[in-house]
């Protein structure tokens, strides 16, 4: 809990900090690889620092997390610290980070405040860093314990077992230990980080969801091909260079977007909803509610360019037909001759009935999540049963 000094200095600058939040952060990273250049070459991802992704979504955290302190001082917010726990724990990041982060951090503070960065607002916006980052590094201690793996040790060598081309730009790669022990257990929904040594010597990281059943002895990543500006440097790394027989260095499972496990979650309704590569996290969740003999509603949405690139689609509607009561909802911008009207260009969930109780996961570009769940609220599904991930670093709270 904020100190009550530090809560009313924090509520005065809050407007201050918050305008100035997005140079401070441009200014925290430029600094922090100047003096350590590792970081940016095999920790932190140099496609979202070029197009300033990952300055944005600390901006937002941060924003974030302080204007949560003062409105709720009674509480925390740990859905959103959670979801960055389990990335930083999918990335290996360790106790000590924390400090080099702060050494940075607060000397962009200064350097973009100027004197309206005194010793009192640098000491209130001081307890708001450990304030998030001691429960950070708790919640990743938690973690790595449940992994029984010490902090930051999260890789293990897998072997690519096989390989199959699921449309022009996606690839599915079947891992499996390289060591011969056992795969560790995972939850549908969760993520794996993939590291590669490139052409440069960096070693750059990216997560991928598994799409492959929880109880299975393979793994499975479903791939895309990042094409733009610039090219996604470990997807194209993948599809180029890595097949059966090849070696990747893989973290533990991570990702807070899993299925209820309580008791009673088996007779609650379920959404499903996905765009693209997004499918991936929801084929999982599919084979693990078959496995489970979940009874209750499952609707399962998706939205794609086109049948043909929707990655692993007979898989998609193969595992909702499993199901007793479950069924698939597929749009497409360009779809087949004979695709329903009505299931033609963005998702529209007017004439989907969603039952009462219904509890959504959703994946995707924000743009769409962001008009799913807006749909689902209008339908009457609460906010709190409304769960998402991100595929890199997580925009919402910036743009919220």
């Amino acid at each position: 809990m904020l100190s009550e000094k530090s809560t009313a200095t924090v509520r005065a600058t809050l407007p201050t900090v918050g305008a100035a939040i997005g140079t401070i952060t441009e200014r925290f990273y430029e600094r922090l690889f100047a003096a350590h250049p590792e970081l940016l070459r095999n920790l932190f991802n140099r496609g979202n620092q070029a197009a300033g992704f990952q300055k944005q979504a600390l901006a937002g955290s941060i924003a974030a997390f302080a204007a949560h302190l003062v409105d709720h001082p009674e509480d925390r917010p740990d859905v959103m610290l959670d979801r960055i726990a389990n990335k930083h724990a999918s990335l290996g990041v360790t106790p000590d980070q924390y400090k080099i982060v702060h050494r940075h951090l607060f000397a962009a503070i200064a350097e973009v405040l100027g004197e309206a960065a005194t010793p009192e607002v640098s000491e209130a916006w001081d307890e708001v860093y450990w304030l998030m980052a001691n429960a950070l590094i708790a919640i990743e201690a938690r973690l790595y314990e449940e992994q029984g793996v010490l902090a930051g040790d999260v890789w293990r060598e897998w072997t690519v077992a096989g390989r199959i081309e699921e449309t022009g730009d996606c690839a599915t790669f079947r891992l499996r230990p390289a060591d011969g022990a056992p795969a560790p257990a995972f939850r549908a929904g969760q993520y794996v980080s993939v590291q590669v040594e490139l052409a440069d010597g960096a070693r750059q990281i990216r997560q991928y969801s598994l799409s492959s059943a929880p109880a299975g002895e393979l793994r499975s990543i479903t791939v895309k091909r990042v094409q733009g500006d610039p090219d996604g440097e470990v997807s194209g790394h993948l599809h180029a260079h890595v097949r059966e027989g090849d070696r990747l260095r893989v973290s533990a499972p991570y990702g807070d977007l899993v299925l209820d496990a309580s008791p009673d979650a088996g007779g609650t309704p379920l959404l499903l909803a996905s765009a693209g590569i997004g499918c991936t996290p929801m084929l999982s969740m599919l084979e693990q509610l078959a496995a489970a003999g979940h009874r209750a509603p499952v609707t399962v949405v998706h939205a794609d360019r086109s049948p043909a690139e929707h990655p692993l689609r007979d898989d998609h509607a193969a595992l909702t037909a499993k199901l007793p009561d479950a069924a698939a909802h597929f749009w497409y911008e360009s779809p087949e001759p004979g695709h329903p009207a009505d299931r033609t260009g963005l998702v529209d969930l007017t004439t989907l009935p969603v039952p009462s109780g219904t509890r959504a996961y959703l994946c995707g570009p924000l743009p769409f999540m962001r008009a799913v769940r807006t749909q689902l609220l209008a339908k009457g599904v609460a906010a709190a049963d409304i769960h998402y991930e991100v595929f890199g670093p997580d925009l919402w709270l910036a743009q919220d």
